[in-house]
């Protein structure tokens, strides 16, 4: 899985806003809180709010919040708002590929790859990156040295 910019950039952002409480977030404050660009981060808070992760209000008194409590935002729902489906191959979703020959079992192992990316990052909401509570199964398979590892 590649995480691009767009996504690490919305999480990063609504991680600032779920921290922030109530206090509405300013696009220029969260670009700097977290280093993002600000113009691009404009086309990340647009599809946010298109999908409905984020309600905005202009005005001097207004900014960004999160839609729903942070305890019911997954990752996989940030990620899914700026990027679509979580795996796909060649551009479709796993269940969709077929294969002929000796490749045909591989589907097999494409919807093995979306399931555990699902349980990793539907499993994990932004309240829990907040609280520095992250799940207990996290946690083990980052225990694993070959997570770490670079190959």
């Amino acid at each position: 899985m590649h995480i691009t910019a767009k996504a690490d950039y919305a999480v990063r952002t609504l991680l600032e806003l779920a921290a922030s409480g109530d206090a509405p977030g300013k696009a220029e404050a969260l670009a700097a809180a977290q280093n993002i660009p600000h113009k691009f981060l404009e086309s990340v808070l647009s599809d946010l709010r298109r999908a409905d992760l984020l309600r905005s209000r202009r005005g001097p008194d207004g900014g960004y919040w999160l839609a729903r409590p942070a305890a019911e935002i997954s990752v996989a729902d940030v990620i899914r708002a700026v990027e679509g489906p979580l795996a796909s191959v060649r551009g479709r979703r796993p269940e969709d590929v077929d294969y002929l020959g000796p490749a045909e079992p591989l589907q097999l192992v494409w919807l093995a790859v979306r399931a555990n990316m699902r349980a990793v990052l539907e499993g994990v909401s932004l309240a829990d990156i907040v609280a520095d509570e992250i799940p207990a199964f996290i946690a083990e398979l980052t225990a694993d040295p070959a997570a770490w590892s670079r190959r």
